[in-house]
């Protein structure tokens, strides 16, 4: 899947109505980073792909209680008989241990996936778009293909400030087909370590180049998991107790308001995170002793912001894909993805960058909004973005979106996952 030109004025009519940050608007829907090896050799392409290290935080406490939510309301319920309406929704209870990403997938964890999964660089599953290089969206920009490159050497971290900052350009097959090299691929390696109070695991996974079945079996549009132990895109209920859910009784019935801290249901962004200050040339997070601390967008200051140093500040501040004028274009794309982690606000059981930064898939099917029939898959989605307010950030914010949002795709540089893992994961044998 390849853009190469302006978007059809229609959606950039749409763009300009709607808003950057409506991907979770109810009106519309409702340790060190994990690292990737050097671009692919050709040895290592045969050999199933390049390695990468990703970390999990372990989710304990199973057969939790759920608690009720109406969607993007100030407020949480013991049960939805307390709700005032009958949109309420009962989420957060898992009933088995399980693991999620300490950090979210960052972009030199896709990189090293593209070169795997695309060798040659002929893209049949749509996992890159011309929008996401440096030269078609300079502040946006993070990854930049080469079609004359090697084999296993097409893709390319766009500046070396995005490898440690989340992949930002996801619809959900792509985090499916990621989490498909995972669990097809080899687990090398396994450690666990304890830190305060969050018990981690850390994984050394030689990715697979087949995307297409695995855990999901992508030829089916509604793809649920076939597999009880393996890398997993998180379920919304497996999100939000990683989230929000405080094994030790804190918060409203046990679940904070922000993944960053308990909060106060009801007062609206009184008690939100302070917001994240970045570097204007490298996006690192420069105020990380303002806890609790999230990437988001404050009422009471600017967005989160930084562009690569190696791009003219009016290059970043005027050009885009979308055709927007300097202006418009100012308006909407007010916020950047922070580096993974630097936040340094854990959630309750230890993850990072689960409130603001960006927003994250999971793979539960929902209705779309309409609430009648579609042609589409619509799935849920969590955590608020660097460009949008706090209240992107409460467990009532529960998104949806197309699972192939292809608008979304070329237009929302925010779009982020984060793995799971269910089950007990162990190394395997070299094949």
């Amino acid at each position: 899947m390849r853009f190469a030109s302006c978007m059809p004025r229609f959606a950039r009519a749409l763009m300009a109505l709607c808003g950057a940050s409506a991907v979770l608007a109810p009106s519309v829907i409702a340790s060190s980073p994990a690292t990737a090896d050097a671009p692919l050799s050709a040895d290592a392409v045969a050999r199933g792909g390049a390695v990468i290290t990703v970390t999990t935080a372990q989710v304990g406490a199973p057969g939790n209680p759920a608690v009720g939510i109406v969607p993007f309301t100030d407020a949480i319920y013991r049960s939805c008989a307390d709700a005032p309406t009958g949109d309420c929704l009962m989420v957060g209870r898992v009933d088995r241990p399980y693991e999620i990403g300490k950090f979210e997938v960052t972009v030199d964890q896709w990189v090293a996936f593209l070169n795997t999964a695309d060798p040659s660089g002929h893209d049949p599953h749509g996992l890159y778009d011309e929008t996401e290089s440096s030269s078609a969206w300079p502040k946006y920009g993070q990854i930049n293909f080469s079609g004359h490159a090697r084999r296993g050497r097409h893709y390319s971290v766009a500046y070396p400030q995005w490898s440690d900052k989340p992949y930002g350009f996801s619809t959900f097959l792509r985090a499916a087909r990621f989490v498909n090299s995972l669990y097809n691929g080899r687990v090398i390696a396994k450690s666990t370590m304890r830190s305060g109070d969050f018990q981690y695991v850390s994984y050394s996974v030689r990715l697979s180049q087949n995307t297409e079945n695995g855990m999901y079996d992508l030829s089916r549009p509604k793809a649920t998991r076939v597999h009880d132990t393996g890398f997993v895109v998180p379920s919304q209920d497996e999100w939000i107790k990683a989230a929000y859910y405080d094994p030790h009784g804190g918060g409203t019935y046990s679940y904070w308001k922000y993944p960053t801290n308990p909060g106060v249901f009801g007062d609206g962004e009184a008690t939100a995170p302070a917001p994240t200050v970045l570097n204007p040339a490298t996006g690192d997070v420069t105020n990380a002793s303002s806890q609790p601390l999230a990437s988001y967008h404050s009422d009471r200051s600017p967005a989160p912001s930084w562009c690569p140093a190696q791009v003219s500040r009016n290059a970043c501040a005027t050009v885009n894909p979308l055709g927007l004028d300097p202006i418009a274009y100012a308006a909407l794309y007010q916020g950047s993805l922070s580096s993974v982690g630097q936040a340094l606000t854990p959630s309750p059981w230890g993850t990072l960058d689960q409130g603001g930064n960006a927003v994250e898939w999971t793979d539960t099917i929902t209705p779309p909004p309409s609430g009648g029939s579609s042609g589409r898959v619509w799935r849920r989605l969590h955590g608020g973005i660097s460009n949008a307010g706090a209240y992107q950030m409460w467990p009532s914010a529960v998104g949806l979106q197309p699972q192939d949002n292809v608008f979304f795709n070329h237009t929302y540089p925010w779009l982020g996952i984060r793995i799971g893992v269910i089950g007990d994961l162990t190394p395997s044998q070299p094949q």
